[in-house]
């Protein structure tokens, strides 16, 4: 028999983990041989099992002590720490996030595959086999996506014309963090993540931190 596919699955439900773990399993040729709940665990279990491909979900904690709403910062930062300490991993997103700027931030990011939960298990197998050969998959609506980003459509949402660093600040400020914090935990200065905040104000036409909350809201970058 052919060398079974080491998945180190990551979602913070387990009930979700679950559910696509008995539809992988299904398959001879692939196995679960580490699960995460949080992005810091994900990043010390690549390490640890060094998996061939990591299925990972963009909205989780940071790290077991975040308490605060479910928003895609956590599985970006440990996406961007995955492929820092190994610019070779192979990384799938399966998320429910599908809007723009997501899909093509996690691309540039350097992941191998995106699809989402919508998907049928099929296309999860497909895309977990093809991660796991070198080569990319993304779902025709994730792709579709990256292509209207790029051309800067009507479409297009405003928030993509956000830097990376922008728009990791800006989902932090959505989740009501205050700028001393988020300064702490992107090894910033308080008054870089000022500056940060005040252009990412300027670009979006916004007035105040609440209205930054009501956008990511209505974006569907966190959840209520």
């Amino acid at each position: 028999m052919s060398k079974k596919i080491r998945i180190l699955l990551v979602d913070d439900h387990s009930i979700v983990r679950a559910g696509f773990q008995h539809m992988l399993l299904k398959e001879a040729d692939m196995e679960i041989v580490a699960e995460a709940e949080n992005g810091s665990q994900a990043v010390e279990l690549y390490r640890e099992v060094k998996p061939d491909v990591v299925v990972m979900d963009l909205a989780m904690p940071a790290d077991h002590d975040n308490t605060e709403a479910s928003s895609t910062s956590g599985g970006l930062d440990a996406i961007k720490r995955i492929m820092l300490g190994d610019p070779d991993a192979r990384i799938l997103v399966l998320t429910i996030w599908e809007a723009s700027p997501y899909p093509s931030r996690v691309a540039e990011a350097g992941v191998k595959g995106y699809v989402t939960k919508r998907c049928a298990q099929n296309e999860l197998v497909h895309a977990v086999r093809e991660v796991n050969a070198g080569r990319e998959y993304f779902s025709s609506a994730i792709s579709q996506q990256i292509n209207q980003d790029a051309a800067g459509g009507a479409d297009c949402s405003p928030i993509a014309q956000l830097t990376r660093r922008e728009l990791e600040i800006f989902t932090l400020l959505a989740e009501g963090r205050s700028v001393n914090a988020i300064a702490e935990s992107v090894f910033l200065s308080p008054k870089t993540v000022h500056a940060h905040r005040a252009n990412i104000l300027r670009k979006l036409k916004l007035s105040n931190g609440s209205e930054i909350i009501h956008l990511a809201l209505r974006s569907g970058i966190i959840q209520a």
